[in-house]
């Protein structure tokens, strides 16, 4: 055992990433940030860097963007820092055993669900989405499976009511920031013997594309609800009106109302347009019409009465 600190790499690229990597350069050496290239973003699709590149720039931490993580020339650029522990959360490449054999602490990762619930890309809208009432941050040691590792801690958490994906997935990335600088220095030290997941609960939530975020309007309000919240605000529920994408940021499902026609109705429900359902109706409380505003619903049907009585297209995957 050593109490010398640990010669840290993190891996990471979004806005889940950041209170992780705060949290370690506060507290550990960092020799290396590893993201993403930069990427097109915004309607002006302006090439940006990304949160975590940001942060390690502002903080003078080596940075790396490899296109290819598996290439030979990034491996040895990771293993040239010789860092004793890889950190990765949201990372958005998969690593190969060239990299997981490199620190002698191994890679933990940081995930937003209670492993072995919901491996894969998107575990934080794929547990909304099922209606799930609790989820969790794991601390796991990287393996070459995804998200198979043991699993070194576990925090859970309620999901709140009426909670959006990018509010939980804010709440669920400090959570995690917090729980891994709990568990390091005795992990470092060789103190916590990381479990095997168990064979059974195992769900997968793959990465969502934003086609998947269309609206089925033959879906319950209250899946439909879910939906919503699951996609609010990135990428955004939506529904197609006109010949125009109309998201929806913010519904309410009202299971046991709504007039004997056909789903994808639009009639007024109290000052707020809603939506006939399979089962019910979904009322719009906040919708934004592609290259406009976000605007209340309540606001947005008095300047668009036409709305009240149109009929909105359903989105079903692969269609």
């Amino acid at each position: 055992m050593s109490n010398v600190e640990p010669r840290i790499v993190f891996m990471g690229t979004p806005e889940f990433a950041l209170p992780t990597l705060e949290r370690l350069a506060s507290h550990y050496p960092l020799v290396g940030v590893v993201t993403q290239p930069d990427r097109p973003a915004g309607r002006g699709r302006r090439v940006v860097a990304s949160p975590v590149k940001e942060f390690a720039l502002a903080e003078g931490i080596p940075i790396f963007q490899p296109e290819r993580l598996r290439r030979v020339e990034a491996v040895e650029r990771i293993r040239a820092w010789a860092p004793d522990l890889i950190v990765v959360a949201a990372y958005g490449q998969i690593l190969r055993p060239s990299v997981l054999e490199i620190p002698r602490l191994g890679v933990l990762n940081v995930h937003a669900s209670l492993l072995p619930r919901w491996r894969g890309a998107a575990p934080v809208q794929a547990a909304i989405l099922a209606g799930d009432t609790v989820t969790g941050v794991t601390i796991m040691k990287m393996n070459e499976g995804m998200d198979t590792g043991p699993v070194v801690a576990k925090r859970e958490v309620p999901i709140l009511p009426g909670e959006t994906g990018g509010d939980l997935e804010t709440r669920l990335a400090a959570i995690g920031a917090q729980l891994l600088l709990e568990v390091l220095p005795d992990y470092t030290l060789g103190l916590v013997r990381p479990q095997s997941q168990p064979e059974e609960g195992v769900t997968l939530a793959p990465r969502i594309s934003t086609e998947a975020a269309g609206i089925d309007w033959t879906c319950s309000a209250v899946m439909l609800e879910r939906h919503v919240r699951a996609f609010a605000p990135v990428p955004g529920a939506f529904t197609t009106w006109n010949g125009t994408r109309l998201k929806v940021l913010r519904g309410e499902a009202v299971p046991h109302v709504g007039p004997a026609v056909g789903p994808g109705s639009v009639f007024q429900w109290q000052k707020f347009p809603a939506v006939v359902a399979g089962e019910g109706a979904l009322v719009l409380l906040q919708v934004q019409m592609a290259g406009k505003r976000p605007m209340n619903g309540d606001a947005f049907v008095r300047g668009r009465k036409d709305l009240l009585g149109a009929v909105l297209s359903s989105h079903r995957p692969g269609e």
